[in-house]
């Protein structure tokens, strides 16, 4: 309710929610999106020259008039890109204004160089979670009405426990916060919470919800049966369509992947009903390049963008960024005829995490998809990639139970590797370390993956840091 203490932010609030309510309902058309992005680019440029130092240096040479005339060619021929790199050598000067006007500091993880800081100002927060709470809506009316929404993640320095806190309350349901890596709570207490309040909802990682299932058998519970989740929202990590599948049978629960986003670029994209990701174009203007050249890529024959994600804020917050790579490999698909204006996003995995596995590039995405698509019920799984006699060769160790089923979907999954990507396969099965919790933290490679083909990198030595705290718990 802080709104009403300021008009301007209440003005703000209602105009956003109200945009925001049209578009999710179908009622804005190319043309008037199209309007609305390049004026409220045009805008952000103007804005991020005038009150951060970097991009006063950055777009210097960017004249009034050309701003004005920017089109979609235009703007990627003239703007240059913002890097990662760029954010960690700028740090507060890639600011447009000072953290005292903020509302909250928040800052990336750190875990593998320097964090960068990311304030929020009331319009970072208003506009992105207005945009989250028109798309949660109907996801969270599918499964019930007064939900006890349990937010599994850090609040300290991280934004995960106030966006969603703020987005369930503007829905109207309960919310308990709680990190059950914390000595304070724990993973006994998490899952006493979880069935005490009678949970019907969880915000967390893929690698949260495993750990959570492993400690609950561990404690004599049935996952399925010994809980009352119905709604599973999954933030963080890569998440594939087979990974939300068996997490939600494990949970007897309806997996999403909730949203798509980071501490430096906020909400990028947001799930809807249908159980997609899309993404939230009042808010952000998208390109998709080659990651090799920079180029935009073109459509293909269905309209379909398969690159590295590029985007710019639309909204003038405390910290927007213009061209911003995001490092992530991603598929931007047409809205379709489904009723949902914005278009399909699917998020395929760092371009750094990509892997070469004899002569042929893998993402993670189809790494995970062949793995987790032939082992059903599988609950957690890690991969080791080692040479031998010139061929890449695959380990895949699974936790799942030893069946004479899961036997003969083994099968399956040693004839596919060695169909894509021409790997002799050995599954074993096995219960997995902490290792594969820390994706969250640093890296769905780091996690997910050792590679003995090559030296061990810090994003993997950093995974092994925060697994041997957590396994010493």
């Amino acid at each position: 309710m802080f709104t009403i203490f300021d008009d301007e932010l209440d003005a703000l609030a209602r105009r956003s929610v109200a945009q925001q309510q049209e578009f999710h309902a179908g009622s804005w058309d190319g043309e008037r999106l199209s309007a609305h992005q390049f004026e409220n680019l045009r805008e952000s440029l103007r804005y991020v020259r005038k009150r951060s130092p970097f991009y006063a240096g950055r777009l210097a040479g960017l004249t009034d008039a050309e701003i004005e005339g920017l089109d979609a060619a235009e703007f990627a021929r003239t703007v240059p890109f913002t890097t990662k790199q760029d954010l960690r050598d700028q740090r507060y000067d890639m600011l447009s204004r000072p953290v005292s006007e903020s509302w909250v500091f928040y800052e990336t993880t750190g875990t593998t160089g320097p964090a960068t800081p990311c304030p929020r100002d009331n319009t970072d927060s208003i506009i992105n979670n207005a945009a989250l709470t028109v798309a949660y809506r109907d996801i969270f009316e599918q499964h019930g009405d007064h939900h006890v929404v349990a937010v599994l993640g850090p609040t300290e320095l991280h934004s995960t426990g106030d966006t969603f806190g703020d987005v369930c309350r503007n829905l109207g349901h309960a919310v308990v916060k709680m990190w059950p890596h914390s000595p304070v709570v724990g993973f006994e207490r998490a899952l006493h919470m979880l069935r005490e309040l009678r949970v019907t909802a969880v915000f967390c990682t893929p690698g949260m919800a495993m750990s959570l299932a492993k400690e609950a058998r561990k404690a004599g519970l049935d996952p399925a049966a010994d809980f009352d989740l119905r709604l599973l929202m999954f933030v963080g990590e890569l998440v594939t369509p087979k990974l939300l599948e068996n997490l939600g049978g494990i949970w007897n629960a309806r997996a999403y992947s909730c949203m798509y986003a980071s501490q430096e670029s906020s909400i990028v994209g947001t799930a809807h009903a249908d159980g997609r990701l899309r993404t939230v174009p009042l808010n952000v203007y998208y390109e998709v390049i080659d990651p090799g050249t920079g180029e935009l890529v073109a459509p293909d024959a269905r309209r379909v963008r398969t690159g590295e994600l590029v985007i710019t804020h639309l909204y003038q917050g405390a910290k927007p960024l213009v061209r911003y790579r995001t490092g992530d490999l991603v598929r931007l698909e047409p809205a379709g005829d489904d009723g949902s204006p914005a278009q399909v996003l699917t998020p395929l995995g760092r371009v750094r995490d990509r892997i070469d596995l004899n002569g042929r590039t893998v993402t993670a995405y189809e790494l995970e998809d062949l793995v987790l698509s032939r082992a059903p019920g599988c609950r957690d799984y890690h991969i080791t990639i080692d040479r031998e006699a010139d061929v890449d060769v695959l380990a895949v160790d699974l936790d799942m139970p030893d069946t004479a089923a899961a036997r003969d979907a083994h099968a399956s999954l040693v004839a596919a590797a060695a169909d894509a990507w021409g790997c002799p396969l050995t599954v074993r099965h096995t219960e997995l370390g902490a290792i594969t919790t820390t994706g969250a933290m640093v890296s769905w490679k780091a996690a997910r993956v050792r590679d003995l083909r090559t030296a061990s990198d810090p994003e993997h030595e950093a995974a092994l840091a925060i697994a041997r705290r957590r396994d010493a718990r």
